[in-house]
């Protein structure tokens, strides 16, 4: 095996990986009229209520400027709500509001539909070693990296 060949290398293959699903999500979520960034954000804090604007930027790997504008379009369309950390007064929390479960809903949908094309072919022990083997890799990586911070799935990715 070639070492040099990109067609068989771990890192470009994961990008190619990854930009094909972002690719085909997005086209499943067209009809809910939002950017990635914002359908991103809201499957984010599906699973992480209560999280620090900063942390989020952070977890998004987005610059914090760049979260909150996104947070403020959320914020404006009753999707996601800023409260005040209750021990830091200069910061927020940000959580969903009962308006964002349907599109919640609708995002992990698009997402199953999006992995279930992704894996087709693939038998169900074949996909558990898949997931434990990237979960392997991100640990490994996380290890080297010691002070990120640990992510969780996105829906375009989980």
């Amino acid at each position: 095996m070639d070492k040099r060949d990109p067609n068989r290398a771990v890192g470009f293959l994961m990008t190619d990986i990854t930009r094909l699903m972002r690719r085909d999500f997005a086209r499943r979520a067209q009809p809910l009229d939002m950017t990635e960034g914002q359908w991103r954000v809201l499957a984010r804090l599906s699973g992480n209520q209560g999280l620090s604007q900063a942390a989020l930027a952070e977890l998004m790997d987005v610059q914090p400027i760049t979260l909150v504008r996104l947070i403020d379009r959320l914020e404006a369309a009753g999707l996601v709500e800023r409260r005040p950390a209750p021990k830091d007064r200069r910061a927020f929390q940000l959580y969903l509001t009962p308006k964002a479960q349907p599109i919640i809903d609708r995002i992990w949908d698009f997402a199953h539909q999006t992995r279930e094309e992704a894996m087709a072919g693939l038998s169900p022990a074949a996909r558990e070693q898949l997931i434990d083997t990237l979960i392997r890799i991100k640990a490994n990586l996380a290890r080297n990296n010691a002070g990120d911070v640990a992510e969780t799935p996105d829906a375009a990715n989980g």
